[in-house]
């Protein structure tokens, strides 16, 4: 297992991006998800050497497990606070044996690389971040709560 940025490894940009879309996006028709998928695959490579953005990938030697990010921003709530830890995913396969430690380890260590002090995260799951040292900070009106982890 080892974890690289995705800079070094772009040709898993178009999985990744499949994997987003599958898990956290809204669609009614293959074509709305593929177009979405292809937003996704644009938004990465534009943003690769954004200093706010980062997106890691934990590869068992050439298959991916899964990825975590930094984003400059996450949503619309909370404009002003940045930088984000966003998109932690394990492939269903790899759940359960602590490959999102391994990933949350190095993105916190990225961060703290990257000079931030704290980085925000939102989350609906319940008791799962505090693990990884995130404090909550407030409930949003989206049903998320909000979190930060110092570094």
């Amino acid at each position: 297992m080892k974890i690289y940025n995705i800079k070094e490894k772009q040709e898993y940009i178009e999985e990744i991006a499949t994997l987003s879309k599958l898990e956290w996006a809204e669609y009614n028709t293959e074509e709305e998800l593929n177009n979405k998928i292809q937003q996704t695959i644009k938004k990465i490579k534009n943003n690769l050497d954004n200093p706010n953005y980062c997106k890691l990938i934990l590869l068992d030697e050439d298959k991916l497990v899964g990825f975590i990010s930094i984003f400059p921003k996450d949503g619309d709530e909370c404009e002003e606070l940045t930088p984000w830890y966003a998109t932690m995913y394990v492939k269903k396969e790899y759940r359960g044996l602590g490959y999102s430690k391994i990933l949350n380890d190095a993105i916190l260590k990225e961060a703290k690389r990257r000079g931030f002090k704290k980085i925000y995260l939102k989350s609906e799951l319940k008791n799962y971040y505090e693990k990884f040292g995130a404090k909550y900070m407030d409930d949003l009106q989206n049903g998320e709560k909000l979190y930060y982890i110092d570094l």
